[in-house]
């Protein structure tokens, strides 16, 4: 099994598509393994999107990041990481594939609904950065309609 790290980002929790975008991984078959909500600080921002710093975007959307909360969600499946980009779609909305959550519920290039992992090495320092290992929860599936 393979895990990665998504953001709902400030735009998908203001617009109420949590539900929407939780409700698509679960059918699609991932498994949540941790969640949590925060409302990033400018230095966690900062922090987690520091591969970007001096970049033309970078102060814009570090303050779009901090303007409200995100939810912070570690999914499990197999091929995670290519699966979920796949189900997430294109970083511009409008260039994104029809049916992804992208196309669906973005607006452009910054307010992009949500932030995936871009690679398993990169998915492992991104959950850490979030979350102990403590916080990330392993359970095997259950009938539980019965």
């Amino acid at each position: 099994m393979e895990r990665t790290l998504v953001i709902v980002k400030p735009d998908g929790v203001c617009k109420k598509h949590v539900g929407d975008i939780i409700k698509r991984f679960e059918k699609e078959g991932f498994r949540l393994v941790a969640l949590k909500m925060l409302h990033l600080n400018k230095k966690t921002a900062e922090g987690f999107y520091a591969v970007h710093k001096g970049k033309p975007f970078f102060e814009p959307f570090i303050n779009f990041m901090v303007s409200a909360p995100c939810l912070i969600m570690v999914w499990e499946s197999k091929y995670a990481v290519s699966r979920i980009r796949e189900i997430i779609g294109n970083t511009n909305s409008s260039q994104a594939r029809e049916g992804t959550l992208r196309k669906s519920y973005g607006t452009d290039n910054r307010r992009n609904l949500v932030h995936g992992s871009e690679s398993k090495a990169l998915a492992q320092v991104e959950i850490s950065y979030f979350f102990e290992p403590g916080e990330l929860h392993s359970y095997e599936g259950e009938d539980w309609d019965r």
